[in-house]
């Protein structure tokens, strides 16, 4: 076979179904490939979740979502769904196929496709690799950020000539809603996310409080909380502890609204999640609190310098729950505040360019 770097693909498949971060980090390659084939129908593989996200991307040909809930619902339904989802894969004739999920029903979406050349990392997990005709040595999950894991696909496919870029469709009709809500309200608008499926994520909302409490009195602005319907509570509870303006729209954003909203925001606080993640690749200033992830490895990959870590010995254990969360009363707003001072700072300085110029 011929070494993929010189593979001349037609019809490729790009599967990275989830979650929200794991889809931006792997925005980059999305990119290299367009460069790297530029004539080809690439087609990414997504949950349907989070379709809208990507569809109007400028390097892709289509979005093919799989609606993964199906698989909750009765064993016939889901059987049926699946049979008609890896037949639907078959018909489009791929003859690349790049698996950057790497778990089990990635690798059967692989194996379902009859693609030539089917390409995985040989960290994949759950017994993917097997479905694999390529596999790509990618450094221990321990060892390397996100971005620069899902790179090394990028540069074995001869793509990696090319610098990291995270492109991301803004919906000119969600921009203009957005700065119509936000109209009136003073800047800086600061988007915050209090939220985090992992409980060791979750930054104490008295912490986010006294730290939004401190950027207010000292630099204005407005704090536009976002998330699901599950940070509704946390994100009403920070706000109550607010002198400054403040808005809710937890559970009220779609994801291109979302985008829309993150783009046009002076700056980002939250947890290390898909939102922290999507501000960053937008180009936003972000500024994180992590306790059981690691910058190096999770960080806001276009604003590292605002992940702020734990000291704790058990830092960055990537545990999804902990009976002592030493954590949280050891990783202060003080210890915070230094990186949002600075951006603020910086955000400060531009207005005053701008008004000057």
């Amino acid at each position: 076979m011929l070494p993929l770097d010189r593979v001349d693909a037609r019809r490729i498949a790009l599967i990275k179904p989830s979650a929200l971060g794991d889809i931006v980090h792997a925005l980059p390659v999305l990119t290299a490939l367009r460069v790297r084939f530029p004539a080809a129908r690439i087609t990414w593989v997504v949950n349907a979740a989070y379709e809208p996200l990507i569809r109007d991307h400028p390097d892709l040909t289509e979005t093919l979502p799989f609606d993964r809930g199906i698989f909750r619902k009765a064993l016939w339904r889901s059987a049926r769904y699946a049979v008609a989802f890896a037949t639907e894969l078959r018909k489009r004739q791929f003859d690349l196929v790049i698996d950057l999920q790497g778990l089990f029903r990635s690798g059967l979406m692989c194996l379902a496709t009859g693609a030539t050349r089917r390409v995985g990392f040989t960290t994949a997990r759950e017994g993917s690799r097997y479905a694999y005709t390529d596999k790509v040595r990618s450094p221990n999950p321990r060892q390397m950020h996100a971005v620069d894991r899902n790179w090394k696909m990028a540069e074995a496919l001869g793509a990696g000539d090319v610098p990291k870029r995270f492109h991301l469709p803004v919906n000119s009709i969600e921009a203009e809603a957005v700065k119509s809500e936000l109209a009136g309200l003073p800047r800086p608008w600061l988007a915050v996310a209090v939220g985090a499926k992992w409980v060791t994520k979750r930054w104490l909302p008295g912490h986010f409080a006294e730290l939004l409490r401190r950027s207010q009195s000292q630099f204005g602005g407005t704090c536009l909380f976002i998330g699901t319907s599950e940070d509704t509570a946390s994100s009403l509870e920070v706000m109550h502890g607010l002198t400054g303006p403040s808005r809710d729209l937890t559970a009220r954003t779609t994801l291109p609204r979302l985008t829309a909203l993150l783009s046009l925001c002076d700056a980002m606080v939250g947890n290390d999640t898909g939102p922290l993640h999507l501000a960053a690749a937008l180009g936003r200033p972000c500024v994180a609190p992590y306790t059981c992830t690691r910058v190096s490895l999770h960080g806001p990959y276009t604003s590292m310098k605002g992940g702020v870590e734990t000291t704790v010995p058990c830092g960055g254990s990537y545990l999804k729950t902990c009976p002592d969360m030493i954590c949280m009363p050891e990783l202060t707003p003080d210890r915070l505040w230094p990186q949002l001072a600075e951006t603020l700072n910086a955000w400060l300085l531009r207005q005053r360019d701008c008004h000057s110029a």
